[in-house]
């Protein structure tokens, strides 16, 4: 499998919708809150390609995966209820979703090394993110990938779990 992770455009909006729509489908079948209130939709995603953050990870012309990506851009995170382990710049990624034809084929960990990899081509050694407390999943691939949980943010009025990664100059 030839993957790679490019700049999504409009024209993949539906279907980036589509794997968006699963893995909603998919939070709520695990019985979490996460993505059970209208978000995302198709409108976030256009204003993900807009700001130039909406990536896709794709194996030729087939849509694996998506992930909104952003440099220094997430005013939520300066309320943080903890600590960050930086106060450097840092990558925040959100939106995490891959198709449902391809769970368990190791494409989250797949994508969150893209995500590393476009950290350090920007010169960039912190990855901040968040997850729903009841999101198992995802907090399971943070830990695994060296995660730290740092505190608690908050989005849309719900408590939020913030983790950040700090990686290292090769």
């Amino acid at each position: 499998m030839i993957l790679d992770f490019k700049k999504a455009v409009v024209a993949q909006i539906p279907e980036i919708w589509i794997i968006l729509q699963q893995a909603i489908a998919r939070r709520k079948a695990d019985g979490s809150q996460q993505w059970q209130d209208g978000y995302p939709n198709p409108e976030v995603i256009l204003n993900d390609i807009n700001k130039d953050a909406a990536y896709v990870l794709t194996e030729g012309e087939i849509i694996l995966g998506y992930v909104a990506l952003l440099i220094n851009d997430e005013l939520e995170y300066d309320n943080i209820e903890g600590k960050w382990l930086t106060n450097t710049d840092f990558v925040v990624f959100h939106r995490v979703a891959i198709s449902e034809v391809y769970l368990g084929k190791g494409l989250a960990k797949k994508m969150m090394q893209f995500i590393e990899d476009f950290a350090i081509q920007n010169n960039i050694y912190s990855i901040k993110a968040d997850t729903n407390f009841d999101n198992h999943a995802m907090m399971a691939i943070f830990e695994k990938l060296g995660y730290s949980y740092c505190g608690e943010v908050y989005f849309r009025g719900s408590v939020r779990r913030a983790y950040e990664k700090v990686l290292f100059k090769k």
